[in-house]
């Protein structure tokens, strides 16, 4: 019966053909629209490296705190707080903590280059996993002495050296100091932005006071967690921590801060840090599916129109097949598999859409190190948009067109 649906699906679809381009058309554009999002989404938050064991992974960004005078600061926190409180805590499998980056100048005789500077600790190199060309990372002693030494990116080295091999041992110009280079690792996509960087240095080596013992600074914490252990269980630990803390700030009231993943800690920046992580989380799915909905909804709208047409032509197939006892459930079955198969193709026209306009992007440089795929997760992604999408633009046609009388059909009747 289904192999009968889709060669029928296949003969009308054949027979209106400008029709189906039109339905093909705003099918696949919208379907690349999402799997776009879906592929940049899937580039920023899914376990790629140096983060491939981001699911692991629980990031302390922000501290919020809330003034006696109504006010609130919401701010990194800063490495003196990170030491003294985080640094101790027991559930983590490694610790590390690491700057914002900051754009530096660097010279090469008349040549001037903008360098993406990152301050971290040796245990940086244990929590990210950097796939190293050359070289290695700093360690504890290059921490501890100040030692200035740098890890670069592959482009870094070509742009600064000419060359990505043999650079390590040579010394390059940063923050307007000279550096000797310890390793070259593969580029890292800006929009990873804990990892981020083009130059990563030791911390202990930045011009800025790291022992203030103001509370609010420049850094960041990735909290590893032992295979098998919830994230919730460090941020519980890190809750009992906060009530341990000494706030040098007389004007601060309270102090809110969680050790989130990572797509909970852009929902707690976007939404607040009031409620639990899940329901952050859930919060912003609903928005995110709400908006696709949305966006759908037009073109799905028009495709409404324009199947609605498509069947209007068939009225007198309809009327011969309820005659011959053919049932309303029947009839929508067909359509809806009629239509669903429309939007396969569309989906599978935007899928490599979606290719093109990804490649474009890639190759414009205009994220930069950015390297867009489709791979299984975006592919499945775009299974279920096109499932949904022809559910949701072939579901009033077929409803309304099977609910019409034989004898109307059949005497030309269509309202």
């Amino acid at each position: 019966m289904l192999l009968s649906y889709l060669k029928i699906a296949w003969k009308i679809l054949l027979r209106r053909k400008f029709f189906t381009l039109i339905s093909l058309f705003g099918s696949s554009i919208t379907l690349m629209v999402l799997l776009v999002i879906v592929a940049m989404s899937d580039h920023i938050q899914g376990a790629h490296a140096p983060e491939s064991r981001i699911k692991r992974m629980a990031f302390i960004t922000f501290l919020s705190q809330d003034l006696k005078d109504g006010g609130q600061m919401n701010t990194p926190p800063s490495p003196y707080f990170l030491e003294k409180y985080v640094r101790p805590m027991k559930t983590p499998e490694k610790i590390a903590f690491y700057s914002l980056f900051d754009t530096t100048p660097s010279y090469i005789g008349n040549k001037k280059l903008e360098l993406d500077l990152k301050f971290t600790d040796h245990v940086f190199w244990d929590v990210f996993d950097f796939h190293f060309l050359d070289g290695k990372p700093y360690n504890a002693t290059d921490l501890r002495d100040a030692n200035r030494v740098v890890v670069i990116s592959e482009t870094t080295a070509r742009e600064y050296f000419g060359t990505a091999q043999g650079v390590v041992g040579r010394h390059i110009e940063v923050d307007q100091r000279r550096f000797r280079v310890m390793g070259v690792v593969s580029d890292v996509p800006i929009l990873r932005l804990n990892s981020y960087a083009e130059v990563w240095a030791p911390m202990t080596t930045t011009k800025a006071d790291i022992g203030d013992p103001a509370l609010e600074g420049e850094y960041f914490a990735a909290l590893l967690a032992p295979e098998g252990t919830d994230l919730a269980t460090l941020d519980a630990e890190y809750q009992q921590v906060l009530k341990r803390v000494v706030n040098p700030n007389p004007d601060v009231k309270t102090l809110t801060t969680h050790a989130d993943g990572l797509l909970a800690t852009f929902t707690r920046q976007l939404l607040g840090q009031g409620e639990s992580e899940s329901s952050k989380i859930t919060v912003f799915y609903f928005i995110v599916c709400g908006l696709a909905v949305l966006f759908m909804a037009l073109p799905a709208l028009n495709l409404v129109n324009i199947n609605l047409s498509r069947i209007l032509d068939r009225s007198s197939e309809i009327g011969v097949r309820k005659a011959f006892g053919a049932t309303s459930n029947t009839l929508v079955g067909q359509f809806l598999i009629e239509n669903i198969f429309l939007t396969l193709l569309g989906g599978l026209l935007g899928l490599l859409l979606a290719y093109v306009v990804l490649q474009f992007i890639n190759d414009s440089h205009f994220i930069p190190y950015a390297h867009f795929t489709l791979n299984l997760r975006v592919f499945a992604w775009a299974l279920l948009a096109a499932v949904f999408f022809g559910v949701l633009s072939g579901v009033y046609p077929a409803f309304k067109m099977s609910r019409v009388q034989p004898v109307q059909v059949l005497k030309g009747g269509t309202n």
